[in-house]
C-alpha cells in the first residue's frame, strides 16, 4: 500500500491516519479481528470490531483496485499509447467506476459503427462538427460508393456515429450521468401481461415507480426477483430530458453551427443507445448493492442475537421432537449434551407418554424439558406441563434449521447410528442448554433470520455472516476440553483443519491442562497460538488465568501485580474480585497501556464471564393454540423470530407469525425496526387484523 492508500482510508472510515496504518500492519501480519479488537487496543486506540471489518474490506477492494489499475497500464505500455500524463490520470482516481470509463477510450472493442465511420476515413469530418466553429468543408470529398458512402447525409450520419461513440466514452458526461441516475433515477417496474395469473405475489410492483435513492432494500430487492424470474419488466432512469440537458451542457457550445440540428440528434442517440443502457445497468447494480448491503445488516443484526440469546446452561435436559402421526420423538441429554436415551411417545397415548416421561425425569434427574415449536408443539407442551412437577419448566425452542442439521454432515458424525428425527430433538435440547454451540452447527441460512437471503450476493452475504460467527463465539469464549470441531473453528486464529487436530489430540492424550499444551498440537505454530490462546478456556486448569480472557502474553504482567500484594495468582483474582482496587496507571509499560491493564482487572474479577444475558423462561398463552383462537384485540406474549426493515415477524404461538409492520410498532416515526425490537424480544402484541383464508396476522405494539 502506498502512502495515498492511507490517506483514503482515514478519509472514508473518520480513523487518524496512523492508526490505520497499524491496522493494516497487524493484518497483514496474520492477525483477526477480534485479537485486534481484544487485545491490540492500544496499537489501535480501541477500534470496534465493526471499524475493524470496514477498515480490512476497505483494504480488500484497493487491492483490487491496484490489481485491475496495473492490468490497464501494462495494457497501454504493451500498446505503446502510455504517456505521462495518462498515467497521471489513472494513478489519480480511487473510484472503480472512475477508473474503467478512463480506459474506455482505449479499450480495445469489436466493430461498431464508429470503427466502421473511421475506416470510411469520417474522422476529420467528425473532428470538424464537434469543433462547431463557422467554416465551410466541402462534404463531396467523403462520398464514395464503394465505401457506402452515397451522399452527403451518409457521410454527417458516419461522423456523428464516431461522435456518439465519443460522448458515450467521454468520462466526465459519465460521472455527470452516473450521478443524474443516482440523484434523479425513478425504479419502476410493470407486470407482464402473459404471466399476471403466475405472478401475483408481486402485485404490489404490477405498476410501480418510485424515486431510486428512497427505495427501501426490501422493495428494491422484490422487484429484482420478480424481474429475475420474468414477471416483471423493470427499468431505472431519471427523465430523458435531464439527460440529454445534461449531455448537451457538455457539447453543444454554438447554437448557429450549421450542423447544430444534426449534433442535437447525435446527442439523443449517443445517449439512447449507448450511455442509457450502461448507465441504467450501473445504477441497478449500484442500488442492487445498497440493498444487498442493508439486507446483509439486518440478517447479521439477528444472527448475532440469535447466536448470544441467554443460555440455560449445563442442565440435564429431555427434549422432544412433536409430532402427531409418528409420534414425539424423544431423547434424554446429560448436563453436558451428551445423549443417553431415546424412544417415542404417543400424547394421544396418555397414559404411556406420561409414564414413559416421568420414569425418564426420575431415573435421570430431569432439570427442563425443551420442545420444538413445530407441527404440534402447542399441544404437547400443554400435554407435559399437566404432567410435570413445577419445578420442571417445558421450554418451547425455536426449531427452524434442526431438519437441516439433522441431515447433515455434521449430525451423521455425531450420531451416525441415529435416525434422522432423533438428531432433530437432540439438535433442539442441545439449543436450549447452549445457543451458540449448537446453531454455528448449521447454515446460517437455514436459521430462518435473513431478508432476501437468496437474492443477495452471495459470497459477501458467506464473509458478513462468517465475520458474525466469529464475533460471537470469540466474545464468549469457548471451552477447549468440550468445543466441537464446529465451535473450534471459529475462534480467532484456527480453522477446520487445525480443530480436528485439537480434538485429535485431546481424544489421544486426554483434557488439556493448560493452554500451553496448545502448541503440541499438530499445525498449530506461534502466530496460531497467539490468535487462539486467549479465546479458549479451561476450566480447573492448574494455572487460574487459562479459565479467563486474559491473554498468556499477560501472565508475567499478573504475576507482578501478585507478587505486589504479597499473594498469589489465585489470592490476587479472589481479592480483585471481592473488591480490592488496583491501581491499573501503576502497571502501564511501553509493552502495555491502560486500555489492556483495565482489561486485565476486569477478567480478574469475574474471569471467564459469559457475556450472554441470563435465562428466563417464556410460556404462550394457555389459550390460544390457532389462528382460530385469534379474536381482534386479543393482547398475547410473543417471541421475535425475524427483522427485517418493514417490520418484524412474531411467534404468538399458533404457527403462524404474526406481523409486526414498522408503523405499528410505535406512536412516533420510526426510521428502522431494530430501534424498537430485536429477534428473540418477548413482547406483548396486540392482534388487529386477521386473514384465515391466507393465514396472515397483523400485530401492533400500539395501544
Amino acid at each position: 500500500m502506498i502512502e495515498n492508500d492511507f490517506l483514503y482510508l482515514s478519509k472514508h472510515t473518520g480513523v487518524e491516519r496512523g492508526r490505520i496504518r497499524k491496522v493494516c500492519e497487524l493484518f497483514e501480519a496474520g492477525a483477526t479481528v477480534p485479537f485486534v479488537a481484544r487485545y491490540r487496543k492500544e496499537a489501535t486506540g480501541g477500534l470496534d470490531e465493526v471499524i475493524l471489518i470496514k477498515i480490512r474490506d476497505m483494504v480488500s477492494n484497493l487491492e483490487k483496485l491496484h490489481k485491475r489499475r496495473t492490468n490497464i497500464l501494462e495494457s497501454l505500455i504493451e500498446r505503446g499509447i502510455l504517456t505521462d500524463e495518462l498515467e497521471n490520470k489513472f494513478n489519480s482516481t480511487y473510484s472503480l467506476d472512475e477508473l474503467e470509463d478512463f480506459y474506455l477510450p482505449f479499450k480495445q472493442k469489436r466493430k461498431t459503427r464508429a470503427s466502421a465511420a473511421r475506416e470510411k476515413g469520417l474522422e476529420p469530418l467528425a473532428e470538424f462538427i464537434i469543433a462547431q466553429k463557422n467554416g465551410f468543408m466541402d462534404l463531396k470529398q467523403f462520398i464514395n460508393s464503394e465505401k457506402g458512402l452515397a451522399d452527403e447525409a451518409a457521410a454527417i450520419g458516419g461522423a456523428m456515429d464516431i461522435l456518439a461513440e465519443e460522448i458515450s466514452e467521454n468520462a466526465d458526461i459519465r460521472k455527470g450521468l452516473r450521478e443524474l441516475f443516482l440523484r434523479n433515477g425513478r425504479l419502476a417496474s410493470k407486470a407482464v401481461k402473459a404471466k399476471m395469473e403466475e405472478a401475483s405475489v408481486y402485485r404490489d410492483y404490477f405498476d410501480y415507480s418510485e424515486a431510486a435513492n428512497r427505495v427501501p432494500s426490501h422493495r428494491a430487492l422484490a422487484v429484482m426477483r420478480g424481474h429475475e424470474q420474468g414477471f416483471l419488466s423493470m427499468q431505472l432512469r431519471p427523465e430523458k430530458e435531464d439527460a440529454l440537458r445534461l449531455i448537451s451542457g457538455a457539447v453543444i457550445r454554438n447554437r448557429a453551427f450549421t450542423y447544430y440540428r444534426q449534433l442535437e440528434e447525435m446527442i439523443e442517440d449517443a445517449y439512447t443507445r449507448l450511455l442509457m443502457p450502461s448507465m441504467e445497468n450501473e445504477s441497478i447494480n449500484q442500488l442492487k448493492r445498497k440493498a444487498d448491503e442493508e439486507a446483509i445488516a439486518v440478517f447479521v443484526s439477528n444472527l448475532k442475537k440469535l447466536l448470544l440469546e441467554a443460555p440455560l446452561g449445563q442442565k440435564r435436559i429431555i427434549a422432544v421432537d412433536p409430532g402427531f402421526r409418528t409420534g414425539c420423538k424423544t431423547v434424554i441429554l446429560d448436563a453436558q449434551g451428551k445423549l443417553i436415551e431415546h424412544f417415542v411417545i404417543y400424547p394421544e397415548k396418555a397414559d404411556a407418554a406420561a409414564a414413559s416421561i416421568l420414569d425418564a425425569c426420575r431415573k435421570y434427574k430431569t432439570e427442563a424439558v425443551a420442545v420444538g415449536n413445530g407441527t404440534a408443539g402447542r399441544e404437547t407442551e400443554d400435554f407435559l406441563r399437566k404432567i410435570l412437577p413445577a419445578e420442571i419448566p417445558v421450554i418451547s425452542v425455536n426449531e427452524s434449521g434442526a431438519s437441516i442439521y439433522s441431515a447433515g454432515e455434521v449430525a451423521r458424525r455425531e450420531f451416525p447410528d441415529l435416525d434422522l428425527t432423533f438428531r432433530s430433538a437432540a439438535s433442539i435440547g442441545r439449543r436450549l442448554q447452549d445457543p451458540l454451540a449448537e446453531l454455528i452447527k448449521i447454515d446460517p441460512k437455514s436459521i430462518g433470520v435473513g431478508q432476501y437471503q437468496h437474492d443477495v450476493e452471495q459470497d459477501e452475504l458467506k464473509k458478513s455472516l462468517d465475520d458474525a460467527v466469529m464475533a460471537c463465539v470469540n466474545s464468549v469464549g469457548v471451552e477447549l476440553n468440550t468445543a466441537s470441531i464446529e465451535l473450534l473453528s471459529y475462534v480467532s486464529g484456527l480453522n477446520g483443519r487445525l480443530a480436528e487436530n485439537i480434538i485429535a489430540c485431546r481424544n489421544a492424550n486426554g483434557p488439556f491442562k493448560g493452554r500451553d499444551a496448545l502448541k503440541k498440537v499438530k499445525g498449530l505454530g506461534p502466530k496460531a497460538f497467539e490468535q487462539c490462546a486467549g479465546f479458549l478456556r479451561i476450566r480447573g486448569a492448574v494455572n487460574p488465568l487459562d479459565s479467563s480472557g486474559v491473554h498468556p502474553e499477560r501472565y508475567a504482567l499478573v504475576g507482578t501485580m501478585a507478587k505486589d500484594y504479597d499473594c498469589t495468582v489465585s489470592e490476587l483474582m479472589e481479592k480483585v474480585s471481592e473488591g480490592t482496587r488496583i491501581s491499573p496507571e501503576r502497571y502501564v509499560n511501553e509493552q502495555t497501556g491502560l486500555p489492556t491493564i483495565q482489561d486485565i482487572l476486569k477478567e480478574l474479577a469475574k474471569p471467564g464471564r459469559d457475556p450472554r444475558p441470563e435465562f428466563k423462561a417464556f410460556s404462550f398463552s394457555e389459550n390460544v393454540h390457532s389462528i382460530e383462537d385469534l379474536s381482534i384485540g386479543m393482547k398475547l406474549p410473543g417471541i421475535v423470530t425475524n427483522v427485517t426493515k418493514f417490520g418484524a415477524f412474531i411467534d404468538i404461538g399458533v404457527h403462524n407469525d404474526g406481523l409486526l409492520h414498522i408503523s405499528k410498532m410505535a406512536d412516533r416515526y420510526i426510521r428502522d425496526p431494530q430501534e424498537v425490537v430485536s429477534v428473540n424480544d418477548r413482547l406483548t402484541v396486540t392482534v388487529t387484523e386477521i386473514d384465515r383464508d391466507r393465514k396472515r396476522i397483523s400485530l401492533s405494539l400500539i395501544d
